[in-house]
């Protein structure tokens, strides 16, 4: 089964490994490098799931996931932290900013789609 995924990170190698693993799994990926233009597209095409880095320049993954979640069109987006702020206590820093997930990179490319399989479901 397809799933909308948009995939928000400014670094184009973690991008294009991430959409063409998901891609080869049957998902619709979208694509945005930063911030301001992943609140856009997210709004436009209203993914099932977004896959938000953290540190971008310009609209970090903070502020962007605050400000799809404070609107009510896109609150109910599924967004996961994509980070490589690895530290004991980060997952739940972010969940607690109001993220449904947290992804630790390097990103294990074995395990990702059955990550976001769980995440799609409901799950974590």
């Amino acid at each position: 089964m397809s799933h909308k995924i948009l995939i928000v990170e400014d670094n184009l190698t973690n991008r294009t490994l991430i959409k063409d693993i998901l891609t080869f799994y049957g998902h619709e990926i979208a694509v945005a490098s930063g911030g301001q233009e992943g609140v856009s597209l997210a709004r436009e095409i209203m993914p099932e799931l977004i896959l938000m880095d953290i540190q971008m320049p310009g609209m970090d993954g903070v502020t962007a996931c605050g400000i799809l979640k404070g609107d009510p069109a896109t609150s109910r987006l599924k967004i996961i932290a994509l980070t490589s702020f690895a530290m004991e206590g980060d997952r739940d820093k972010f969940l607690a900013i109001g993220f449904d997930g947290y992804l630790a990179k390097p990103i294990n490319t074995r395990e990702l789609p059955g990550q976001i399989m769980r995440w799609l479901e409901g799950g974590e």
